[in-house]
C-alpha cells in the first residue's frame, strides 16, 4: 500500500485584529522593512526575515499575515510586529491581537502515480479538464479542503484552517485513491 512520502506547509494566511487604529505614517517613518505608498494601496506591508513573512497592516487595526510555514510561525510574526509597534509607541493597547487562520496551503507527495481519468469518473465533487489544467480538482467534504491532484502523485491542499486538516486530507485522499485502484505503484 502506498504511503505519503512528504507533506510541506507552504503558506499560512491569517487575519489579525487589534483594538485600536494604527498610524501607518508613523510605522513608515519608524520601521526599516516596510513598504508604504498610500496612493497605490491603502495598507502598509511589514516584512520580517525571521520568520519570513509579509504582513499587510491597515489603519483600522486589521492585518493580514502571509508567508508563514506554520500556525506557530504566524503567531510569532504577529507578536513580533505588535511588540515592535508597542516599543515604537505606535500602539498602546495591552490586549492580545485576535489571530484567525484563514487558509493553509500545503504540498504533498503520495509516492505513487495517479490515474486521473479514473479518479474523474470515480470520485465525487471533482473537476478534470486536462486541456485546461493538468490536474484534477477534488473538493473534499471532510475535512473541507480543495486538493489539486496530479498524475505524478503530487498534490496541493488548500482551504484548511488547521494544520491537522492538511494531514487528515492527505491521508484520506491516499486511502480513498488506493481503495478505488486509482494509484499506480
Amino acid at each position: 500500500m502506498p504511503k505519503v512520502q512528504s507533506v510541506h506547509v507552504e503558506n499560512v494566511v491569517a487575519s489579525v485584529t487589534i483594538d485600536q487604529k494604527i498610524d501607518l505614517e508613523k510605522i513608515a517613518r519608524a520601521a526599516l522593512n516596510v513598504e508604504y505608498d498610500p496612493e497605490q494601496f491603502p495598507g502598509l506591508v511589514y516584512r520580517l526575515e525571521k520568520p519570513k513573512t509579509a504582513t499587510l497592516i491597515f489603519s483600522s487595526g486589521k492585518m493580514v499575515c502571509t508567508g508563514g510555514k506554520s500556525e506557530k510561525e504566524v503567531h510569532k510574526a504577529v507578536n513580533l510586529i505588535i511588540k515592535d509597534l508597542r516599543d515604537a509607541g505606535i500602539i498602546d493597547t495591552n490586549s492580545e491581537p485576535i489571530i484567525q487562520i484563514q487558509n493553509i496551503v500545503a504540498s504533498a507527495s503520495l509516492g505513487s502515480d495517479l490515474n486521473l481519468e479514473l479518479a474523474a469518473y470515480t470520485l465525487p465533487n471533482v473537476m478534470y479538464e486536462p486541456e485546461q489544467f493538468p490536474g484534477l480538482i477534488y473538493r473534499m467534504k471532510n475535512p473541507k479542503v480543495v486538493l489539486l491532484l496530479f498524475t505524478t502523485g503530487k498534490l496541493v491542499v488548500t482551504g484548511a484552517k488547521k494544520e491537522e486538516e492538511i494531514y487528515a486530507a492527505v491521508n484520506n485522499v491516499l486511502n480513498t485513491l488506493t481503495e478505488l485502484g486509482i494509484t499506480r505503484i
